[in-house]
């Protein structure tokens, strides 16, 4: 049976590449809908640029939800300067036709937990933890009945991205990011670790072109330009592409190794606030409560992508 996801997301290209490829693999995943938050843009951009993506992969009928437009307790902070200011600056695209669902987004997640079958609903938050954490800050009923959640953010031996020390998701809304660590749920976290090592070259980028398709156009002309952020910034031949890399884990996990460690959320300090404090030497006596990723297979990462997107 596939398995059952609410994917939360702050699209973002490499956000809109992960849903894609979710949509692409119905065989594996069941996307029960989608969730749109603050983070790379504002909330009426994300949750715009979502129905936009759904569209796009041919899914007009996928239920698309607006959830929180600002952090737990802090004021927004964007990244314009890496996604445009649309969020999916590149090439050219028109408004979406699909509704966007009146519920707000924290509710159905509330309400989907507590609908479905205990541990049978995965979370795949692909930008800040805004919504996830006030799900189970308003109804902690529903933490004990989630199956997993696989996320994008954080680092260690490829720690900040947004400051010295600090991943953009984490640092964003690090309360929220603290809330889900400390729940008691499985975690699977997708560090800069492993996304920096998942790039954008152009052989690869070239694929996504060489389909010949709507879908391959779209992402080669995202990725075309969001690379030229990270290349500028790292010296590096391609862009990481960090949000697919969850939506892979669930369809193709051997793809990836990490190990099981205590991961804990910074949320005092001025210089390091939003920190992913991740033990991965074992030093803290803290038990573990999450497994994070070091490393991933990057050219089987994207043979799937090219292979999934291609069916689009």
């Amino acid at each position: 049976m596939p398995r059952k996801i609410i994917i939360d997301t702050d699209p973002g290209q490499d956000d809109a590449v992960a849903i894609l490829l979710a949509l692409a693999s119905p065989e594996d995943l069941d996307v029960l809908g989608v969730v749109a938050v603050a983070g790379n843009v504002p909330l009426p951009l994300t949750q715009k640029n979502t129905r936009i993506v759904c569209e796009l992969a041919g899914f007009p009928e996928t239920k698309v939800f607006a959830g929180c437009d600002a952090p737990m307790q802090r004021k927004l902070i964007t990244a314009e300067h890496v996604h445009g200011s649309t969020g999916l600056d590149g090439p050219e695209m028109a408004d979406p036709v699909m509704t966007l669902q009146d519920q707000h987004g924290v509710d159905f997640i509330i309400e989907t937990l507590r609908a479905e079958p205990a541990g049978t609903v995965t979370l795949c938050p692909l930008g800040p933890l805004t919504n996830i954490g006030t799900a189970f800050k308003n109804a902690p009923d529903i933490v004990e009945k989630v199956q997993e959640i696989v996320l994008m953010g954080g680092g260690y031996f490829e720690q900040g991205n947004i400051t010295p020390a600090a991943e953009f998701n984490i640092y964003v809304d690090p309360e929220a990011a603290d809330i889900v660590m400390k729940s008691g749920v499985p975690i699977t976290i997708m560090p800069l670790d492993v996304t920096h090592k998942a790039l954008t070259t152009k052989a690869r980028v070239d694929k996504f072109r060489a389909m010949g398709t709507k879908v391959g156009d779209m992402v080669a002309a995202w990725t075309d330009f969001f690379e030229r952020f990270d290349k500028e910034k790292y010296g590096s031949e391609g862009a990481p592409l960090h949000d697919p890399t969850v939506i892979a884990y669930l369809i193709q996990p051997d793809l990836f190794q990490g190990r099981h460690i205590n991961v804990e959320i910074e949320t005092k300090s001025e210089l390091t606030l939003g920190v992913t404090v991740a033990d991965w030497w074992g030093v803290s006596g803290r038990e573990p409560n999450a497994t994070f990723m070091k490393d991933i297979d990057a050219d089987g990462f994207f043979d799937l992508l090219a292979t999934r997107l291609a069916r689009l």
